[in-house]
Formats: structure tokens, C-alpha cells, sequence
């Protein structure tokens, strides 16, 4: 039996290659590692989903429609939360400790044929995401699963999961992230998610800003792939806050679901539901309708940790992941309009390579008077922006300095914020923690949330 510290030795491994924001624009050494391992790539279909909010919660819908519809799934998401396995998701569920290490263990001297390779022509090793997207792969041809809802890492064209090529390719909304990467527009970003847009497909985008769609038509036409926009041919009909979420109507593209509670918060996940459902019908071929007490079943199990995830009571903490300004603006909408709070203590780390200023303005443009105080803070990420940092960028930018609190340490932070949400006796009092998803994952820990 493999216990924890294999798993976590194996991670360490992974840990000592080039780290998960040095992303390598190139994909022949993933195409010669699959070539070396019988091409686990080509071993079942694919869904692959781009974009730059909402991936994840897409992925888990898609693969819950797929489940309820008796296939087994593989799932590869990123970044984790916990461990390193949720990652590589079984039929739901993280892949078991066992299975990560022993494919680990079959592929480990194949990858190093490949570093091998790759030093002897003057560039660096398979990276952390690399390798880990070759076991992905490796495991999902091992189980074997019928589908794979595969995540990109960022962008599309270069991306290490574009070794597989896509039957359903899913682009959620597009904007402006990883800029010094991918590019200073929406339309560049664009360009660089289209590249997983390959023929013998099917393109199903959710709505997009339209210098971005103008770039995904162009593709799928030159790819001769049929396509299907949210807002044209499919979309949410009507939506109301129900109790654990929300009720929605969803015209799809073969069909129209209604009265389907999807039991996560905020438009956007309303219109993830709908990209998902697209996306699903697609899948089965795109012309017959779902059956709806089967999609009902498959949404009814839903879950999306560390996204607007209450993981305490009294007061109410919620933690999201939003981490770039469009991502904090939508998160702010769903609690304005699912969550009775009287005024909401706000935690916030923010990641270096992201733009903190514009991530600082839209919290206080959009929670506004709700946002009682706040308190920066950092995870324990080497990536962490300082909090003292932190602090600083929100007094410039007109935060009071009554409001603002700073402290280094994340527990010290949460029990700060807990003590003024209660304050006054307050029983309506929030917390919310935001800003980047390795504080979140810290946060759940911390309060003892360790499923995802």
C-alpha cells in the first residue's frame, strides 16, 4: 500500500524542476514523450477547456454530465488546492495515492530519456507542469477512462496539454491575465487560447469580448470546425437565487433545460452551466437534447472548492480564488446577490507575477460599502507579494487607513478578521478571503477543509 509520504516524495520531485509559473512556449518534447510511452495522448477522447476565468468550475460540471451519463472520466485541473492529486481526477475523485506513484514509478525512466534530450541540445528538462501533464495522461490511459476533461495551464497554442487534440474544445470568458505571457489584449490572449482549435473538432465559447471572438470564428473557420457561441446559439434564459444556489432556465444548442438548480453562486456560474451544457451536447453529437433528469442528477452533485466556498459558519467565511481584476468583479457581484452580509472583512494575498493594483481597485470598486475592513496578508508562497507591500499599493489607492490591517501570517489574519466581523455583536458579519488561489488553498487548510 503506498502511503502519504510517497506521494508527497514524488511531489517533491516534481517540485525540484523548473516551477509551475516558468511555463517552456514549445511542445515537441511532450510529443516525443508520448511517442515513447505508446501515445497515452490518443488513448481516449478529449474535452479541452481554455480560457481565463472558469475553467475549473466548467471542467467539474462537464465531467459531472459525463458521469451521470455512465462514462468514466479522467479530469486534469490545475493549480491544487491540498494535494497534488486532485489534480488528476478518477470518476470524480482525485486519483488514488497508489496509482499516482505507480505510474509515476513506469514513466520516471522514459521522462529522463527525454531531459536527456533536451540537455544534450542546449535547453532545460521537462518542467513541474510537463511532467505532470505526461502522468496525467499516463494515468488516464492506464484506468483506462472513456473521456478526459483536460484543463490547459495557460494559453493553448504551446501549452503542454495541447499533445492531445480536443473532440469539444471550450473557451470560458477571456481577459486580461498573464499578460507578460500571453499578451496585453484580449485579442492577442485570444490568439494564444485558439491554438487549441484544431480540425475534426467543435468550438463552444462562452460569450467573449469581440476583438477575442473575432479571433476564435476566424480559427474554426480555418479549421473547418463547427462552432457554437454563448449569446447566439445558446445561453442562460433566466436565472433566480435559490437556497445552496441558484435556479436556472438554459436555452442549449440541441435543447432547452429549465428549472435546473445549478448549487454554486453568481451569474457567472450560471453561464458556466450553460458553456458546460453546450459543451456536453456537443460531445454526444450536437443535435439531440440532453435528457434532463439525468443533467439535473449530474449538476445536483456539483461542487467547486475555493470558489465562493463557504468553509465556516458564524460568522459566514467564504474563500474565492478570483486572482485577476474580471475574476474579483464577478465574485463580488454573486455575494452581493447571494449572501445577506451587514459588512464583509476581506483578506487579501495577492501572487507577483499578477497586477495587485488593478486587483485592489476592483475590490474596492465593487464590494464598496460592504467591505468593512481589510486586512493584507500573504500566502506561503515564494510568489507572495509582501503584505506590508500590499498595504501600501491599497493606502495609495485610497483604501482609509482605518480600514487596513497587515499581517504577515494567514492564521493571525483570519482570526483578526473573524474578531471585526463579529464586532459590535454583529450576527450578519462576513469574512471573505481572495486574491490568488495559493492563499486560498492555505486558507482551507488552515480551517480544516482538506477535500477538493
Amino acid at each position: 500500500m503506498t502511503d502519504e509520504f510517497s506521494v508527497e516524495s514524488v511531489y517533491a520531485e516534481l517540485l525540484g524542476r523548473a516551477p509551475e509559473n516558468r511555463m517552456e512556449p514549445r511542445l515537441a518534447p511532450l510529443h516525443r514523450a508520448m511517442d515513447i510511452l505508446g501515445e497515452p495522448n490518443k488513448a481516449f477522447p478529449i474535452i479541452h477547456i481554455t480560457g481565463t476565468n472558469g475553467k475549473t468550475s466548467t471542467a467539474r460540471m462537464i465531467e459531472a454530465g459525463l458521469r451521470a451519463h455512465g462514462l468514466s472520466t479522467g479530469r486534469y485541473t490545475s493549480p491544487h488546492l491540498s494535494r497534488v492529486t486532485e489534480r488528476i481526477s478518477i470518476d470524480g475523485e482525485p486519483v488514488s495515492d497508489e496509482t499516482f506513484v505507480r505510474i509515476w514509478d513506469e514513466i520516471r525512466p522514459y521522462l529522463a530519456i527525454v531531459d536527456g534530450e533536451l540537455e544534450a541540445e542546449g535547453q532545460p528538462r521537462l518542467t513541474y507542469f510537463e511532467c505532470l501533464t505526461i502522468l496525467g495522461f499516463a494515468i488516464f490511459a492506464d484506468q483506462p477512462v472513456n473521456v478526459a476533461v483536460i484543463e490547459v495551464g495557460l494559453g493553448g497554442i504551446t501549452d503542454a496539454t495541447n499533445v492531445g487534440d480536443g473532440q469539444v474544445f471550450v473557451v470560458t470568458p477571456i481577459s486580461l491575465d498573464h499578460t507578460e505571457l500571453l499578451g496585453d489584449t484580449t485579442e492577442d490572449i485570444a490568439h494564444e487560447k485558439a491554438g487549441i482549435i484544431k480540425p475534426g473538432g467543435f468550438l463552444v465559447s462562452a460569450v467573449q469580448p469581440r476583438d477575442a471572438a473575432q479571433v476564435l470564428l476566424e480559427k474554426a473557420k480555418e479549421t473547418q470546425v463547427p462552432f457554437r457561441f454563448e449569446g447566439v446559439e445558446f445561453g442562460v434564459e433566466s436565472r433566480t437565487v435559490a437556497v445552496g444556489g441558484q435556479m436556472v432556465n438554459i436555452q442549449g444548442i440541441a435543447g432547452r433545460y429549465d428549472d435546473l438548480l445549478v448549487p454554486l453562486h453568481g451569474a457567472h456560474q450560471a453561464e458556466n452551466a450553460a458553456v458546460a451544457i453546450a459543451a456536453l451536447e456537443a460531445f454526444f453529437g450536437g443535435e439531440k437534447a440532453l435528457d434532463a433528469d439525468v443533467l439535473q442528477e449530474a449538476f445536483a452533485s456539483v461542487t467547486s472548492p475555493g470558489r465562493l466556498e463557504v468553509v465556516r459558519t458564524a460568522p459566514t467565511i467564504i474563500v474565492d480564488a478570483a486572482h485577476n481584476p474580471e475574476g474579483i468583479r464577478v465574485s463580488a457581484e454573486a455575494i452581493h446577490e447571494a449572501f445577506g452580509f451587514s459588512k464583509l472583512v476581506v483578506v487579501v494575498g495577492v501572487l507577483r507575477e499578477k497586477d495587485a493594483e488593478e486587483i485592489l481597485r476592483q475590490l474596492k470598486e465593487s464590494l464598496g460599502d460592504l467591505a468593512a475592513e481589510y486586512c493584507f496578508t500573504q500566502s506561503n508562497s515564494p510568489r507572495a507579494v509582501p503584505a506590508e507591500d500590499l498595504a501600501e499599493l491599497a493606502l495609495d489607492l485610497g483604501f482609509g487607513e482605518d480600514n487596513v490591517h497587515v499581517t504577515a501570517k494567514l492564521d493571525d489574519a483570519l482570526e483578526w478578521a473573524v474578531e471585526r466581523a463579529e464586532a459590535n455583536d454583529d450576527l450578519a458579519g462576513g469574512v471573505l478571503v481572495t486574491g490568488s488561489i495559493t492563499l486560498v488553498a492555505d486558507a482551507r487548510i488552515l480551517l480544516g477543509k482538506t477535500d477538493a
